[in-house]
């Protein structure tokens, strides 16, 4: 019987891999709800048990594949490889308008740079204080602290080991695990009460899940405001990412 399951699990590896995401994401929320009754958003939670499952399977096999390196989890190699990733990325700018965004004003506008920026300075700086020195593994890390996005795309580009592309992850998980616990605490004196104000703060933040789970603590009705800009800037990091970032870390860092 055993034998059975896994056979039939091997061979339709792609559904095996979408029915352990769907009870990862549904144990994640169910996590998030009942323990830290929403202040921890689930996707964070299961980004973290994917960090963990993929330390576990590249310790199992020692591949470099992590999960996926498992015969019955091959699909994960497949369901999260890069096609799907920037389907994903694609369909959730889709999701915003760029005629909102520009009713919104300059402020929102600076914000979404200013903020991919910023974010990406203290990624480089704290690469560097751990002594990376070349110019794509920085830029990886550096995009990693933009968004838990950012990172692995920028990374899949330049080239980056898998290495550096689970801290350029790992980097932006603790950046959206921050915002999620840090906005509902400094909402009152950011003058976090309006929409305006709520654009402006997911066009600097950018991490959907920490903008989103922390507007929910604050007031559900700023989460659609600040989740649009920050899915903006997303895809900002993603343009400059691999492009107008990485040429300025390899002028600073020349290899």
């Amino acid at each position: 019987m055993i034998d059975l399951l896994r056979d039939a699990l091997v061979k339709n590896a792609l559904v095996t891999s979408f029915a352990v995401v769907g009870a990862v994401m549904g144990l994640s929320y169910l996590i998030s709800d009942r323990v830290t009754r929403g202040r921890l958003h689930g996707s964070a939670i299961a980004v973290f048990a994917g960090l963990v499952l993929a330390y576990v399977g590249g310790r199992m096999t020692g591949g470099k594949n992590g999960i996926a390196d498992v015969t019955v989890f091959a699909g994960m190699g497949l369901l999260g490889g890069n096609m799907l990733r920037d389907f994903c990325i694609v369909a959730t700018a889709y999701g915003a308008s760029f005629a909102d965004l520009r009713r919104s004003g300059l402020p929102v506008v600076v914000a979404l740079f200013s903020g991919v920026t910023v974010s990406f300075i203290c990624g480089v700086a704290v690469a560097a204080a751990f002594g990376y020195r070349d110019a794509v593994s920085l830029t990886t890390i550096g995009a990693g602290a933009v968004t838990y996005i950012v990172g692995p795309v920028t990374g899949a580009a330049l080239g980056a080991t898998s290495e550096v592309m689970a801290l350029s992850i790992a980097a932006g998980l603790v950046k959206a695990i921050l915002v999620m616990i840090a906005t509902p605490v400094l909402a009152k004196s950011l003058g976090l009460d309006n929409p305006h104000t709520a654009m402006i703060y997911g066009g600097t933040m950018g991490t959907n899940s920490g903008v989103s789970a922390g507007l929910a603590a604050t007031d559900p009705k700023l989460v659609p405001y600040g989740v649009m800009a920050a899915t903006f800037y997303t895809g900002l990091g993603c343009l400059l990412g691999p492009s107008v970032l990485y040429l300025a870390t390899r002028w600073i860092f020349p290899a």
